[in-house]
């Protein structure tokens, strides 16, 4: 960081700007939009998607028993709520693994 700093500061003496300040982008002129979309970033929209699609096409209702009570609900109501208790538990091992 300190490198561009100086070498920033030595081209505004200098009185024109780089390739980089005017482009917003290093090493080629790669896009923001490459960058962001990573193989895995995809296959987590594309999981994402499939997932949507699999909770809003199951409408009907569906009995579910907790332990001893049984519930009655819409079928994509459960499969949303194991889907985000699912989310929650990756969330928390990846936070425990990078600690």
């Amino acid at each position: 960081m300190a490198a561009y700093d100086r070498r920033h500061t030595t081209e505004e003496r200098a009185g024109h700007e780089s390739e980089e300040d005017v482009t917003g982008a290093r090493g080629g002129g790669g896009s923001r939009l490459n960058e962001a979309l990573t193989p895995g970033r995809i296959a987590m929209l594309a999981l994402a998607v499939i997932t949507l699609v699999l909770i809003f096409r199951n409408t009907g209702q569906v009995r579910i028993r907790l332990l001893t009570p049984v519930v009655t609900m819409p079928f994509y109501l459960a499969l949303l709520a194991t889907t985000l208790i699912g989310v929650a538990c990756g969330f928390s091992f990846a936070a425990r693994r990078r600690t």
